[in-house]
């Protein structure tokens, strides 16, 4: 017995020896040769790397598997892996401004050339070099030359040219990802040849998605000649015919088809639905219509994503889709209508369902609580008007276990309350209620909703205190609850919400004092936002460092007091801040800008600060400056001329005390598109290098010292919509190339200079003017009679044009506005300026008649005419302007009767014909007789309001001729 024990025992010794040297030489063979650690070594010094993601690739480290992003293989020690993704492993833009901000994810993105080195690496199978900057390089052709490779991802690395017809000859390859190279959503690579494509017989894997292929005609031939293919990804490729005949469909692996984003505007073709085997169907924005398609045989379909198509407007499709297994449906924007939402009762399986945007006026159906493991329900952007929320919340409960974690019914005009049922939906992780006019508190009841992480219900009418127990929802990250008419005061529980990101108060009717217990815990919070309300902060500890450190923050109307609070340079991160009508008065300490490395928007409008312009270390990233209504004094030269900053697109100095000329080196300026230099002591001619500025949408140097004439280079300004030199010094005659290249003007101010010449007719070019601000000059001859080709006075163009809202959200930030007389007063209009409709002539010489096409211009609300030498008659066709709120024709030479139709104008709260030659009786009407006799003077009128009779005929015989 003793001899098999002591060989049973030799034996296990040489197995125990033979595994120690196994792993030994794994270890040994771990160590990547001497020609692929040279080979990676050459391939970094190609590349631009400003963060330092390649500093363990060093000579010394000798183990290049050790190294960032590299692999190798256990057993032969080969690198077979190249994974460089970027570091913070997004792509997104968007992602960046939210996290770590854009400069520093630009900073992450690798740069350079791709070394031709890396053909050393023989057993190469997986390269990843997506979400990097390649400056437009084109693709490498050699990478066709990997033969083991397996994995390939260049997808969003700005990579240019066309793709190599060479990596047809990866015929290995798994997974291929080559989408969306460009950032742009309107730059795209072409591809016109995609039959190289047909020999990667192995691909499971193909992302395309933003590759321009509208002149690849056969790209469906060749996808159908991938047998292999699990996952086919063309979003965004400018595909357009998608009914391409094929004889048979060979996808039967097929299980994620993306089609999304692209025009097809057709009908769905069937081929698409005879491929049995998918799970995932996203035609997102096919803009497809009928005839309907058959879902019958899609047995398989989990996620079905057909938002922006007609067809799915059918009680049959649903019908259909009700005995299949989906789990997330996207049907917004699909022009569905409440009585088709009944068909969708069977689908009980679902835990996504997205409804925005679609006819949904009537009622929320019952059918929805059917869905008792549902966890998202989007419903925003419908019309459901005076639902009951109360009865929509309690179809869920009648489910033993509502599940519903996000629920959004955003901008459907609900009234009515927030019941306290919704504290029963225990699961909520996501609440959307903003954009309707629910009114009253909020309830106690969402306090018990331990799990919402996400809560907004901004641009309500709720009022009542901001809730103390907001402090107990321990898992919010995001609050939105701005807009709202919440009083009283902040609680301090907010102090407790270690996870919140985002926090938005603004717009409410809150007051009092905040201290720093309101901020204890708020370690994460990267947005605060609380403008336009009353609150004080005063602080307790002088040098307090917060806890958080935030991208943004908005305090525009708090009070902090007249120094510069140490606090704020603390918060180094910040990209975005508004300390706008603060109360703070003291110089800015040289060292505050140089605190903010990555400040992209600053307003610090509406204070009292003094002193010189320096900007001492002003950030090279600034866009948005506002420092209006300051007392900062001294040149602009400094400034303007040797600030560094680029990349400026809003400027706005307006209301100071900047004096001397204007500088001449606005070439640095080349993004800016709003420049704002109003009420200040500048002098001199207007600079030529403003023509520069060929990304100019708002000029405004009302108010100054300027003079002299307007120079021809400011033609150049072809983009301008806003154009303000009013009450300065400027003379000469008002250049024709105002309307002949100014063709995009809303408003055109030169009110109170020293222009003389006629009014140019050329400026009919300017279609779509709003406002028309030529008064105080001395501008002689007629007025042009083709002022009738304004479109939008003449109502033939909506006033509410996209390309002039942004002047209502600078209007918001107090930095555009216009200085106006109306109703024969001067006021400043800001936030109502894209709404004025105005024409001023007012204090020229000018004469003729009022021309007969004025009157046509159906959407004016405010003319004045007046202290002109104007003749000839009132026309009757000006009871057509019915829109009319002030009318001042006095002090010209006007003759003849007033005509009836005055008395149409029942707008009018501003009128005065004074100091004419008109006779006659004024016409009875509402309007007329409500104006005091100043507005009469002057003239041969009689009849109330004036108390004389003047000559008129008697009352009886004017009655019975006006019958």
């Amino acid at each position: 017995m003793s001899a098999p024990s002591s060989y049973s025992c030799f034996h296990m010794f040489l197995l125990v020896v033979l595994a120690l040297f196994r792993l030994c030489s794994s270890n040994q063979n771990s160590h990547c040769n001497d020609v692929e650690r040279q080979a990676l070594l050459q391939f970094k010094r190609s590349l631009i790397d400003e963060s330092q993601r390649l500093a363990s690739w060093v000579a010394e480290n000798k183990d290049c598997c050790t190294w960032v992003g590299i692999a190798c293989d256990n057993s032969t020690g080969h690198v077979h892996r190249i994974h460089l993704h970027r570091l913070d492993g997004h792509c997104s833009m968007q992602h960046y401004y939210l996290t770590i901000g854009e400069k520093e994810a630009l900073k992450q993105m690798l740069k350079g050339e791709i070394n031709r080195s890396l053909l050393d690496l023989k057993q190469l199978k997986h390269l990843d070099l997506s979400c990097n900057d390649f400056g437009g390089i084109q693709v490498p052709k050699f990478i066709g030359s990997f033969q083991n490779l397996r994995y390939l991802n260049l997808s969003r690395s700005n990579f240019g040219g066309g793709i190599p017809p060479q990596l047809g000859n990866l015929s290995e390859l798994h997974v291929l990802c080559l989408g969306s190279f460009h950032d742009d959503q309107f730059e795209a690579t072409s591809m016109a040849n995609m039959k190289w494509l047909s020999s990667l017989v192995m691909l499971h894997h193909l992302d395309m998605s933003g590759m321009d292929l509208s002149q690849a005609t056969d790209w469906l031939q060749v996808i159908n000649s991938l047998p292999s293919l699990v996952q086919l990804h063309l979003s965004r490729c400018e595909l357009s015919n998608l009914n391409m005949y094929v004889p048979s469909v060979n996808l039967k692996s097929l299980s994620v088809l993306d089609l999304s984003c692209n025009y097809f505007n057709s009908s769905v073709s069937q081929w698409i639905f005879s491929v049995t085997s998918l799970v995932s169907l996203d035609l997102t924005e096919g803009y497809f219509h009928g005839p309907n398609p058959s879902f019958r045989n899609l047995t398989s379909l989990e996620l079905l994503y057909v938002a922006w198509n007609d067809f799915m407007n059918s009680s049959s499709i649903f019908q259909e889709l009700s005995s299949s297994n989906l789990i997330s449906l996207d049907i917004s924007y699909c022009g569905i209508s409440s009585s088709v939402l009944d068909s969708l009762q069977n689908l009980t399986n679902l835990i996504s369902l997205d409804l925005s945007g679609n006819q949904l006026t009537k009622r929320i159906p019952k059918s929805l609580g059917n869905f008792c493991n549902v966890r998202e329900i989007d419903l925003s952007f419908n019309n459901f008007g005076n639902i009951s929320l109360t009865y929509f919340l309690e179809s869920f409960f009648e489910c033993k276990s509502p599940t519903l974690e996000s629920l959004s019914l955003s901008e459907n005009y609900i009234t009515g309350i927030i019941p306290h049922c919704i504290g029963n939906l225990s699961f909520l992780r996501t609440l959307r209620l903003d954009e309707n006019q629910i009114s009253g508190p909020i309830p106690y009841s969402i306090g018990r909703l331990s799990s919402l992480e996400r809560l907004n219900v901004r641009y309500n009418q709720l009022n009542g205190s901001f809730p103390n127990w907001i402090g107990q929802l321990s898992s919010l990250e995001e609050l939105g609850i701005g807009f709202n008419r919440l009083d009283d005061s902040l609680p301090d529980s907010l102090g407790q919400l270690s996870k919140l990101t985002y926090l938005e108060f603004s717009h409410n009717l809150l007051t009092g004092v905040v201290t720093e217990a309101y901020f204890i815990k708020l370690v994460s919070l990267k947005y605060l936002k609380g403008a336009a309300n009353k609150l004080i902060l005063r602080l307790q500890v002088a040098n307090w460092i917060p806890p958080f450190h935030l991208g943004t923050l908005f305090l525009r109307n708090w009070v902090l007091g007249h120094q510069f609070q140490l606090w704020l340079q603390s918060q180094k991160d910040l990209e975005k801040l508004d300390i706008s009508n603060t109360c703070i008065s003291s110089p800015m300490p040289e060292s505050f800008l140089r605190s903010f490395s990555r400040l992209r928007y600053l307003n610090m409008s509406n204070n009292h600060i003094q002193g010189p312009l320096t900007f001492s270390g002003i950030p090279a990233t600034l866009e948005f400056i506002g420092i209006s209504s300051n007392g900062f004094w001294g040149s602009l030269h400094p400034f303007l001329c040797s600030s560094g900053v680029t990349s400026m697109i809003v400027l706005n100095l307006g209301n100071n005390n900047f004096s001397g000329d204007i500088p001449e080196c606005w070439e640095k300026w080349p993004w800016l598109e709003f420049l704002n230099l109003e009420n200040n002591s500048l002098s001199g001619e207007i600079p030529r290098t403003l023509g520069s500025l060929r990304n100019l949408h708002h000029l405004n140097m009302h108010g100054n010292k300027i003079s002299g004439r307007l120079h021809s280079s400011l033609m150049n300004l072809t983009e301008l919509d806003v154009l303000q030199l009013g009450r300065n010094e400027l003379n000469g005659s008002i250049p024709t190339w105002i309307g002949t290249k100014l063709t995009l003007l809303r408003i055109l101010n030169l009110r109170s200079n020293r222009f003389d010449g006629n009014i140019p007719h050329e400026l009919y070019h300017s279609i779509h003017i709003q406002i028309l601000d030529l008064a105080h000059n001395n501008l002689s001859g007629n007025i042009p009679r083709c002022f009738n080709n304004f479109s939008i006075l003449s109502g033939i163009e909506s006033k509410s044009g996209d390309d002039f809202a942004y002047i209502g959200t600078l209007a918001e930030v107090s930095i555009a506005s216009d200085t106006l007389v109306m109703k024969g007063r001067e006021d400043t209009y800001s936030n109502i300026l894209p709404l004025m409709m105005l024409i001023d002539l007012s204090s020229n010489n000018l004469t003729g008649y009022i021309p007969s096409e004025l009157m046509s211009l159906l959407e004016l609300t405010s003319l004045n005419l007046s202290r002109n030498r104007l003749n000839g008659s009132i026309l009757e066709k000006i009871g057509n302007m019915k829109e009319l709120i002030s009318l001042d024709l006095s002090v010209n030479g006007l003759s003849g009767e007033l005509p009836m139709s005055l008395s149409y104008l029942h707008f009018l709260s501003s009128f005065n014909v004074s100091f004419n030659n008109l006779r006659g009786r004024i016409p009875i009407g509402t309007q007329l007789q409500s104006f005091g006799v100043s507005s009469f003077f002057g003239n041969k009128l009689c009849g109330a309001p004036l108390t004389e009779a003047n000559g008129c005929e008697p009352v009886e015989a004017a009655a019975h001729t006006i019958g």
